[in-house]
C-alpha cells in the first residue's frame, strides 16, 4: 500500500494563508494557496504568505495546486509562487480561474499553466486521483477535493456550508457527498471557524432583509463595501436593486470587470444598463459599489474618508454600508473607519457578526459533513487553534474517536501506512514570508522592532564632520529629531545632547585615528541613558560622521 503523509504549510493555527499537502508515495497535491492579511501590529507590512521552501526543493514531485474558490486566503500566494515555480499547474474551477487570471495580470505573471476542471469528472495522477465536488460558499464554482488512494479517500472542504437555497453554481451536491462516504474515507479535513458557533449557519448568512432596510430608509447615496469576490453578498444587492428605481456605479476596474464578467457567464442575474460610469457619482439615489483591493482591507473606503478619492467625496447625506461582520485582528481598523465616517455625520450600517454570519461552517454543518462522510480520521484544519479544538468537539459528539481526532500546527506530519495513523513525531520547516509592496521575505522580525520603535519613540540623528587631516570637529554634533520631541520647547535637552555627543567624538579621536565604532557605540549608550532619563523615552538613535 502507498504511505500517506498530510500536513500544512500555512492555515492551521491562523486565519488565512490556507496550504494543505497530501503526500501519495512520491507525489505532492497541494490544497489551496492562500495569503493572510497583515493586522495592524504588522507595521507597513501588506500581507503574508505561507513559506514554501518545502515545494521549491521537491519541484518535481508536485502534481498541481488544486484551489478550492476564488478567495485571497485560497489563491492569494499563488502569483508569489508562481514567480519560484513557474511550471507549477494550477487546477481551479472556471469562475475561480477567471478570478485568479485578474491576480496573474495584476502581478504581471504570463504563460501560467492554469486547468480549468469541473465538478465531479476525475482527474487521474497514476494509481491516486482527484474527484472536485460542489460545495456551497460565499463564491461561485467553490469545489472541496476528494484525493482517492489505495488506503480510502482523503477529503478537503474547503470553506463550506449547507444551504439547500443555494442552487445552480453555489449549490452542494449532497448526493456526490453521501456516495463519497459510502465508498470509504480515510480523513476528512474540515474547515473550523465557526466550529464554536451552534447551529446551522444557514440562514444567518443572508443579509437581504437589511440591505432592503437600509435601502427604504436611506434617501441619499448609498456606498456598499463588500470584498471584491464575494459574488453571493453582490448578488444580494442585485436583487434588492432591482426592486427599486436606485442605478449602481462600480467603483474601480478590477471590480467591474468582474461584475461584468460574472453577469455574461451567468453567475450573477443583473440588468447592466442599471451600470453607470463614474459621471454618476453624485447622482441622488445611486448605489456605489467599493470593494478592497488584493491584499489591503479597507484600502478604498479609507482613501475616500481620507478625501484622497478624486472621483468621491463623502458627505453627511451619504450612507455606508458594510456587508461583511468584521475578523478577527482587523476590529481596530474598522473602528476607526466607523469614528471617520460617524465625524463626516454620515450613517453607515454595519453588519453584526453576531446576527449575520459569513458562508462557514457552523457545528450542525460539520456534523451534517462527518455524518456524510464517515471518516475513519477527522483533521480540523482552517481557523485558529480554538477553533480546531472545537471543531474536535463537534466529531466527538457525532461518535468520532478521540483518538482519530487530528489536532496539528503547521508543519507537523500525519503519516497512515495501511490505513492507520503512524506517529512518528515528523514535522517540515513552516515559517511566514511578509510581503511589503515588492519586498517579499526581507521584513523580518527586526525590521518590524525598528518599525514599532520609530512609531512609538522616533528617531535621534547625530551628525558631525571631522578634518580627515587634523581630525579635528569641522562642523556639529548637530541634533535632528522626528517624532520624538518638539524642538522648539526643548532647546536645553538638544543643546545637552550636542554637548554629549561632541564628549563622545572628543574621547576617541587621535591625532591620527578615529575609532568611528566607538563613537557610535559609545554615542548611543550615553545619549540613551539621557534622553530616557530626561523623557522616559527610547528613540532609535543614528549616528553618522564623515571626514573632510
Amino acid at each position: 500500500m502507498s504511505k500517506i503523509k498530510i500536513f500544512s504549510l500555512g492555515g492551521l493555527n491562523e486565519n488565512g494563508k490556507n496550504m494543505y499537502i497530501v503526500e501519495v508515495d512520491q507525489d505532492i497535491l497541494v490544497l489551496d494557496a492562500g495569503l493572510k492579511n497583515a493586522d495592524d501590529n504588522l507595521l507597513g507590512v501588506d500581507y503574508i504568505l505561507p513559506n514554501y521552501d518545502y515545494l521549491k526543493e521537491n519541484e518535481k514531485r508536485v502534481k498541481g495546486i488544486f484551489i478550492t474558490h476564488g478567495h485571497d486566503e485560497q489563491l492569494g500566494a499563488i502569483p508569489d509562487i508562481l514567480r519560484d515555480l513557474p511550471n507549477l499547474k494550477i487546477y481551479g474551477t472556471k469562475f475561480t480561474l477567471e478570478i485568479l487570471k485578474e491576480e496573474l495580470e495584476s502581478s504581471e505573471i504570463k504563460n501560467a499553466k492554469l486547468v480549468e476542471i469541473k465538478p465531479h469528472r476525475k482527474i487521474n495522477f497514476g494509481k491516486t486521483s482527484v474527484f472536485p465536488i460542489s460545495l456551497s460558499h460565499s463564491v461561485p464554482d467553490c469545489v472541496g477535493y476528494v484525493l482517492n488512494t489505495d488506503q480510502g479517500a482523503i477529503v478537503y472542504t474547503g470553506n463550506f456550508m449547507f444551504d439547500p437555497s443555494m442552487i445552480g453554481n453555489y449549490q452542494t451536491d449532497i448526493g456526490k457527498l453521501a456516495y463519497i462516504g459510502k465508498q470509504g474515507v480515510l480523513c476528512l479535513m474540515s474547515e473550523s471557524l465557526y466550529a464554536p458557533r451552534k447551529g446551522f449557519t444557514s440562514p444567518q448568512h443572508r443579509i437581504q432583509s437589511l440591505i432592503n432596510e437600509t435601502l427604504n430608509k436611506y434617501d441619499g447615496r448609498i456606498i456598499f463595501h463588500v470584498s471584491s469576490t464575494q459574488l453571493y453578498r453582490i448578488q444580494e444587492l442585485f436583487y434588492s436593486i432591482m426592486d427599486t428605481d436606485r442605478n449602481i456605479v462600480i467603483m474601480g476596474k478590477r471590480l467591474e470587470k468582474l461584475i461584468h464578467t460574472a453577469i455574461d457567464q451567468n453567475y450573477i442575474s443583473f440588468d447592466q444598463s442599471r451600470i453607470q460610469n463614474l459621471r454618476h457619482l453624485n447622482d441622488d439615489h445611486i448605489i456605489i459599489l467599493v470593494s478592497d483591493e488584493r491584499e489591503k482591507p479597507f484600502s478604498n473606503i479609507k482613501r475616500i474618508l481620507r478625501g484622497y478619492d478624486k472621483f468621491i467625496k463623502l458627505t453627511e447625506k451619504d450612507t455606508v454600508m458594510f456587508a461583511s461582520p468584521v475578523y478577527e485582528g482587523m476590529e481596530r481598523t474598522a473602528a476607526k473607519i466607523f469614528d471617520d465616517i460617524s465625524k463626516i455625520g454620515a450613517n453607515f450600517v454595519e453588519v453584526s457578526g453576531k446576527k449575520y454570519l459569513d458562508q462557514h461552517a457552523s457545528s450542525e454543518d460539520l456534523m451534517m459533513m462527518i455524518a456524510l462522510m464517515q471518516p475513519k480520521y477527522y483533521f480540523p484544519v482552517i481557523g485558529e487553534y480554538r477553533h480546531q479544538v472545537e471543531n474536535a468537539k463537534v466529531a466527538l459528539k457525532v461518535g468520532m474517536k478521540e483518538e482519530n481526532i487530528l489536532l496539528r500546527l503547521n508543519g507537523q506530519i500525519a503519516t497512515f501506512i495501511d490505513g492507520t495513523l503512524i506517529d512518528k513525531n515528523e514535522s517540515v520547516k513552516v515559517d511566514d514570508i511578509l510581503v511589503d509592496g515588492k519586498t517579499i521575505g526581507d521584513v523580518g522580525e527586526l525590521v518590524l522592532k525598528d518599525r514599532e520603535l520609530l512609531s512609538d519613540n522616533g528617531i535621534v540623528i547625530v551628525s558631525a564632520t571631522l578634518d580627515k587631516t587634523t581630525k579635528k570637529v569641522l562642523a556639529g554634533p548637530e541634533i535632528l529629531t522626528r517624532g520624538f520631541v518638539y524642538v522648539k520647547d526643548s532647546i536645553d535637552l538638544i543643546k545637552e545632547a550636542e554637548r554629549i555627543s561632541l564628549e563622545v567624538i572628543n574621547e576617541n579621536t587621535k591625532p591620527n585615528y578615529i575609532e568611528f565604532n566607538k563613537i557610535k557605540s559609545g554615542i548611543r549608550d550615553k545619549l540613551g541613558k539621557y534622553l530616557y532619563q530626561e523623557t522616559e523615552c527610547k528613540p532609535m538613535i543614528l549616528i553618522v560622521v564623515q571626514e573632510v
